[in-house]
Protein backbone atom coordinates (compact mmCIF):
# COMPACT_ATOMS: atom_id res chain seq x y z
CA UNK A 1 0.00 0.00 0.00
CA UNK A 2 1.38 3.38 -0.97
CA UNK A 3 -1.03 5.48 1.10
CA UNK A 4 -1.17 4.06 4.61
CA UNK A 5 -3.08 6.55 6.72
CA UNK A 6 -4.35 6.78 10.27
CA UNK A 7 -7.47 4.80 9.47
CA UNK A 8 -5.42 1.77 8.44
CA UNK A 9 -3.07 2.17 11.40
CA UNK A 10 -6.06 2.34 13.76
CA UNK A 11 -7.15 -1.11 12.61
CA UNK A 12 -3.73 -2.65 13.22
CA UNK A 13 -3.47 -3.06 16.97
CA UNK A 14 -0.57 -4.91 18.55
CA UNK A 15 -2.47 -8.17 18.83
CA UNK A 16 -3.04 -8.20 15.07
CA UNK A 17 0.63 -7.53 14.38
CA UNK A 18 1.72 -10.25 16.81
CA UNK A 19 -0.63 -12.70 15.09
CA UNK A 20 0.96 -11.77 11.75
CA UNK A 21 4.49 -12.35 13.04
CA UNK A 22 3.41 -15.57 14.74
CA UNK A 23 1.96 -16.93 11.50
CA UNK A 24 5.13 -15.98 9.62
CA UNK A 25 7.24 -17.91 12.13
CA UNK A 26 5.04 -20.85 13.14
CA UNK A 27 2.88 -21.27 10.01
CA UNK A 28 0.02 -22.76 12.08
CA UNK A 29 -2.95 -20.85 13.52
CA UNK A 30 -3.30 -23.27 16.44
CA UNK A 31 0.34 -22.76 17.43
CA UNK A 32 -0.04 -18.97 17.26
CA UNK A 33 -3.19 -19.12 19.36
CA UNK A 34 -1.41 -21.17 22.01
CA UNK A 35 1.64 -18.91 22.09
CA UNK A 36 -0.37 -15.68 22.37
CA UNK A 37 -3.09 -17.03 24.67
CA UNK A 38 -5.82 -16.47 22.06
CA UNK A 39 -8.62 -18.62 20.74
CA UNK A 40 -8.42 -19.93 17.19
CA UNK A 41 -11.38 -17.69 16.43
CA UNK A 42 -9.36 -14.70 17.67
CA UNK A 43 -6.49 -15.60 15.36
CA UNK A 44 -8.90 -15.98 12.43
CA UNK A 45 -10.45 -12.58 13.13
CA UNK A 46 -7.00 -10.96 13.28
CA UNK A 47 -6.07 -12.60 9.97
CA UNK A 48 -9.28 -11.34 8.34
CA UNK A 49 -8.46 -7.81 9.49
CA UNK A 50 -4.91 -8.08 8.16
CA UNK A 51 -6.15 -9.30 4.78
CA UNK A 52 -8.67 -6.48 4.58
CA UNK A 53 -6.14 -3.77 5.49
CA UNK A 54 -3.40 -4.98 3.15
CA UNK A 55 -5.63 -6.15 0.32
CA UNK A 56 -3.90 -9.53 0.08
CA UNK A 57 -4.50 -13.08 1.28
CA UNK A 58 -1.15 -12.91 3.15
CA UNK A 59 -1.31 -16.63 4.13
CA UNK A 60 -2.49 -19.53 1.97
CA UNK A 61 -3.66 -22.79 3.47
CA UNK A 62 -1.43 -25.69 2.49
CA UNK A 63 -1.21 -29.31 3.76
CA UNK A 64 1.90 -28.40 5.79
CA UNK A 65 0.41 -25.19 7.23
CA UNK A 66 -0.05 -21.53 6.36
CA UNK A 67 2.21 -20.43 3.51
CA UNK A 68 2.99 -16.68 3.43
CA UNK A 69 2.46 -14.83 0.18
CA UNK A 70 5.03 -12.53 -1.41
CA UNK A 71 3.27 -9.54 0.19
CA UNK A 72 3.46 -11.15 3.64
CA UNK A 73 7.17 -11.86 3.23
CA UNK A 74 7.73 -8.25 2.18
CA UNK A 75 5.88 -7.01 5.26
CA UNK A 76 7.74 -9.31 7.67
CA UNK A 77 10.82 -7.13 8.09
CA UNK A 78 9.06 -3.77 8.64
CA UNK A 79 6.42 -5.23 10.96
CA UNK A 80 9.02 -7.13 12.99
CA UNK A 81 11.19 -4.02 13.29
CA UNK A 82 8.22 -1.89 14.37
CA UNK A 83 7.14 -4.37 17.07
CA UNK A 84 10.70 -4.80 18.30
CA UNK A 85 11.19 -1.01 18.52
CA UNK A 86 7.97 -0.61 20.49
CA UNK A 87 8.91 -3.51 22.78
CA UNK A 88 12.30 -1.91 23.43
CA UNK A 89 10.79 1.51 24.10
CA UNK A 90 8.22 0.18 26.54
CA UNK A 91 10.56 -2.36 28.12
CA UNK A 92 13.09 0.33 28.91
CA UNK A 93 10.62 1.99 31.26
CA UNK A 94 10.64 -0.85 33.80
CA UNK A 95 13.21 -3.30 35.15
CA UNK A 96 13.19 -6.90 33.97
CA UNK A 97 12.00 -9.38 36.58
CA UNK A 98 13.12 -12.88 35.52
CA UNK A 99 11.01 -14.58 38.19
CA UNK A 100 7.84 -13.12 36.65
CA UNK A 101 8.94 -13.26 33.00
CA UNK A 102 6.95 -15.15 30.39
CA UNK A 103 7.68 -15.91 26.76
CA UNK A 104 10.40 -17.49 24.66
CA UNK A 105 14.11 -16.74 24.48
CA UNK A 106 15.21 -17.59 20.92
CA UNK A 107 18.84 -18.42 20.18
CA UNK A 108 20.71 -19.51 17.09
CA UNK A 109 23.83 -21.64 17.56
CA UNK A 110 25.64 -24.48 15.83
CA UNK A 111 25.86 -27.74 17.74
CA UNK A 112 29.38 -27.02 19.04
CA UNK A 113 28.14 -23.86 20.75
CA UNK A 114 24.90 -25.55 21.76
CA UNK A 115 26.85 -28.30 23.52
CA UNK A 116 28.98 -25.78 25.40
CA UNK A 117 26.10 -23.53 26.40
CA UNK A 118 22.58 -24.93 26.26
CA UNK A 119 22.50 -27.61 29.02
CA UNK A 120 23.71 -25.28 31.78
CA UNK A 121 21.79 -22.32 30.36
CA UNK A 122 18.58 -24.32 30.71
CA UNK A 123 19.50 -25.19 34.32
CA UNK A 124 19.96 -21.50 35.08
CA UNK A 125 16.75 -20.52 33.30
CA UNK A 126 14.69 -23.06 35.23
CA UNK A 127 16.17 -21.78 38.49
CA UNK A 128 15.83 -18.04 37.87
CA UNK A 129 13.16 -17.58 35.17
CA UNK A 130 10.87 -20.63 35.21
CA UNK A 131 8.29 -18.88 33.03
CA UNK A 132 10.71 -18.47 30.14
CA UNK A 133 11.04 -21.12 27.46
CA UNK A 134 14.24 -21.64 25.49
CA UNK A 135 14.16 -22.25 21.73
CA UNK A 136 17.45 -23.02 19.93
CA UNK A 137 17.78 -23.35 16.18
CA UNK A 138 20.70 -24.10 13.89
CA UNK A 139 20.96 -21.41 11.22
CA UNK A 140 23.54 -21.14 8.48
CA UNK A 141 25.92 -18.26 9.11
CA UNK A 142 24.66 -16.18 6.18
CA UNK A 143 21.03 -16.52 7.36
CA UNK A 144 21.70 -15.10 10.84
CA UNK A 145 21.63 -11.34 9.99
CA UNK A 146 18.25 -11.61 8.30
CA UNK A 147 16.82 -13.67 11.18
CA UNK A 148 18.01 -11.09 13.73
CA UNK A 149 16.62 -8.22 11.64
CA UNK A 150 13.26 -9.98 11.32
CA UNK A 151 13.07 -10.73 15.04
CA UNK A 152 12.99 -14.48 14.44
CA UNK A 153 15.85 -14.91 16.93
CA UNK A 154 17.04 -12.75 19.83
CA UNK A 155 20.72 -13.72 20.01
CA UNK A 156 23.08 -15.67 17.75
CA UNK A 157 26.11 -17.49 19.19
CA UNK A 158 28.96 -18.56 16.93
CA UNK A 159 31.87 -17.55 14.73
CA UNK A 160 30.82 -14.49 12.73
CA UNK A 161 33.78 -12.72 11.11
CA UNK A 162 33.27 -9.36 9.49
CA UNK A 163 29.76 -8.46 10.72
CA UNK A 164 28.80 -4.82 10.94
CA UNK A 165 25.86 -2.49 11.48
CA UNK A 166 23.05 -2.94 12.28
CA UNK A 167 24.38 -5.99 14.16
CA UNK A 168 26.47 -5.72 17.31
CA UNK A 169 29.05 -8.40 18.10
CA UNK A 170 30.29 -9.23 21.60
CA UNK A 171 33.25 -11.64 22.04
CA UNK A 172 32.45 -14.49 24.45
CA UNK A 173 35.50 -16.75 24.38
CA UNK A 174 38.41 -17.80 22.20
CA UNK A 175 39.25 -21.39 21.47
CA UNK A 176 41.35 -23.67 19.31
CA UNK A 177 41.05 -27.36 18.48
CA UNK A 178 41.69 -30.71 20.17
CA UNK A 179 42.09 -34.26 18.90
CA UNK A 180 39.54 -36.75 20.28
CA UNK A 181 39.57 -40.55 20.23
CA UNK A 182 39.51 -43.65 22.38
CA UNK A 183 41.99 -43.57 25.29
CA UNK A 184 43.84 -46.54 23.76
CA UNK A 185 44.40 -44.45 20.64
CA UNK A 186 45.09 -41.03 22.18
CA UNK A 187 47.15 -42.09 25.18
CA UNK A 188 49.14 -44.99 23.71
CA UNK A 189 51.91 -42.81 22.29
CA UNK A 190 52.52 -39.09 21.73
CA UNK A 191 50.35 -37.64 18.98
CA UNK A 192 53.09 -36.72 16.55
CA UNK A 193 52.27 -35.53 13.06
CA UNK A 194 53.34 -38.90 11.65
CA UNK A 195 51.01 -40.77 13.98
CA UNK A 196 48.20 -38.26 13.39
CA UNK A 197 48.44 -38.87 9.65
CA UNK A 198 48.51 -42.65 10.08
CA UNK A 199 45.06 -42.73 11.72
CA UNK A 200 41.60 -42.61 10.15
CA UNK A 201 39.81 -39.28 10.58
CA UNK A 202 36.17 -38.28 11.03
CA UNK A 203 35.39 -34.81 9.69
CA UNK A 204 32.51 -32.53 10.68
CA UNK A 205 31.10 -30.66 7.68
CA UNK A 206 27.55 -29.24 7.52
CA UNK A 207 27.59 -29.55 3.71
CA UNK A 208 29.21 -32.97 3.44
CA UNK A 209 32.70 -31.91 2.36
CA UNK A 210 35.59 -34.29 2.90
CA UNK A 211 37.98 -31.42 3.48
CA UNK A 212 38.25 -28.89 6.31
CA UNK A 213 40.57 -26.41 8.01
CA UNK A 214 42.94 -29.24 9.04
CA UNK A 215 43.38 -30.27 5.41
CA UNK A 216 44.19 -26.70 4.36
CA UNK A 217 47.01 -26.58 6.93
CA UNK A 218 48.28 -30.04 5.97
CA UNK A 219 48.35 -29.04 2.31
CA UNK A 220 50.68 -26.19 3.21
CA UNK A 221 52.96 -28.77 4.82
CA UNK A 222 52.82 -31.03 1.78
CA UNK A 223 50.80 -33.65 3.72
CA UNK A 224 47.37 -35.29 3.54
CA UNK A 225 45.26 -37.30 5.97
CA UNK A 226 42.79 -40.14 5.52
CA UNK A 227 39.22 -38.87 6.02
CA UNK A 228 36.95 -41.91 6.18
CA UNK A 229 33.73 -40.24 7.26
CA UNK A 230 32.06 -36.83 7.02
CA UNK A 231 29.09 -36.00 9.26
CA UNK A 232 27.14 -32.73 9.57
CA UNK A 233 27.33 -32.40 13.37
CA UNK A 234 29.81 -32.88 16.17
CA UNK A 235 28.03 -35.44 18.34
CA UNK A 236 27.77 -38.04 15.54
CA UNK A 237 31.52 -37.53 15.06
CA UNK A 238 32.12 -38.28 18.74
CA UNK A 239 29.90 -41.36 18.52
CA UNK A 240 31.78 -42.55 15.44
CA UNK A 241 35.24 -42.31 17.00
CA UNK A 242 33.94 -44.01 20.15
CA UNK A 243 33.15 -47.13 18.14
CA UNK A 244 35.67 -47.21 15.27
CA UNK A 245 39.04 -46.31 16.75
CA UNK A 246 39.34 -43.34 14.41
CA UNK A 247 40.00 -39.77 15.59
CA UNK A 248 38.36 -36.40 15.06
CA UNK A 249 39.60 -32.84 15.46
CA UNK A 250 37.00 -30.62 17.15
CA UNK A 251 36.68 -27.20 18.82
CA UNK A 252 38.43 -27.65 22.16
CA UNK A 253 35.64 -26.46 24.46
CA UNK A 254 33.24 -29.02 23.02
CA UNK A 255 35.92 -31.72 23.18
CA UNK A 256 36.92 -31.04 26.78
CA UNK A 257 33.33 -30.92 28.04
CA UNK A 258 31.82 -33.90 26.25
CA UNK A 259 34.61 -36.33 25.29
CA UNK A 260 35.02 -37.67 28.87
CA UNK A 261 31.27 -38.31 29.09
CA UNK A 262 31.60 -40.71 26.16
CA UNK A 263 34.71 -42.40 27.54
CA UNK A 264 36.96 -40.57 25.08
CA UNK A 265 40.30 -38.84 25.57
CA UNK A 266 41.71 -35.62 24.12
CA UNK A 267 45.12 -34.25 23.21
CA UNK A 268 46.63 -31.23 21.48
CA UNK A 269 46.78 -31.14 17.70
CA UNK A 270 50.25 -31.87 16.24
CA UNK A 271 49.84 -28.96 13.80
CA UNK A 272 49.19 -25.27 14.43
CA UNK A 273 45.52 -24.50 13.75
CA UNK A 274 44.10 -21.01 13.93
CA UNK A 275 42.23 -20.07 17.06
CA UNK A 276 38.87 -18.36 16.66
CA UNK A 277 36.55 -16.21 18.72
CA UNK A 278 32.98 -17.22 19.51
CA UNK A 279 30.76 -14.16 19.68
CA UNK A 280 27.20 -13.18 20.51
CA UNK A 281 25.29 -11.20 17.89
CA UNK A 282 22.34 -8.95 18.61
CA UNK A 283 20.50 -6.41 16.53
CA UNK A 284 21.37 -2.85 17.48
CA UNK A 285 17.74 -1.99 18.18
CA UNK A 286 17.75 -4.55 21.03
CA UNK A 287 20.84 -3.31 22.87
CA UNK A 288 18.73 -1.69 25.59
CA UNK A 289 16.16 -4.48 25.84
CA UNK A 290 16.23 -5.35 29.56
CA UNK A 291 15.25 -8.97 28.90
CA UNK A 292 18.14 -9.53 26.48
CA UNK A 293 20.59 -7.67 28.70
CA UNK A 294 19.66 -10.12 31.46
CA UNK A 295 19.92 -13.07 29.04
CA UNK A 296 23.40 -12.01 27.95
CA UNK A 297 24.52 -11.77 31.59
CA UNK A 298 23.24 -15.32 32.10
CA UNK A 299 25.05 -16.58 28.99
CA UNK A 300 28.32 -15.04 30.18
CA UNK A 301 27.83 -16.64 33.59
CA UNK A 302 27.25 -20.09 32.08
CA UNK A 303 30.28 -19.79 29.82
CA UNK A 304 32.45 -18.46 32.63
CA UNK A 305 33.14 -15.23 30.77
CA UNK A 306 31.07 -12.83 32.85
Amino acid sequence: MTDFGNNELRRLDLTVLLVFLGLIRLRKATAVAGELGLTQSGVSQALRRLRDVFGDQLFLRRPHGMEPTAVALTLEGPVSAAVASLREALGGTRPFDPAAAKGVLRLSALDAEQAALVPQLLVQLRATAPGLQLSVINLKRHDVPEALAAGQIDIAIGFFPGVGAPLVSEPLYEQGYAVVGLPAVIEARPMTLTRYLSLDHVLVSPVGDLRGVVDDVLEGLGQTRSVVLSVPQFFPALAAVATTGSITTLPERLALIHAPRLGLATCHTPIALRRFTVTALRHRRNLHDARLIWAMDLIRKVLGTG
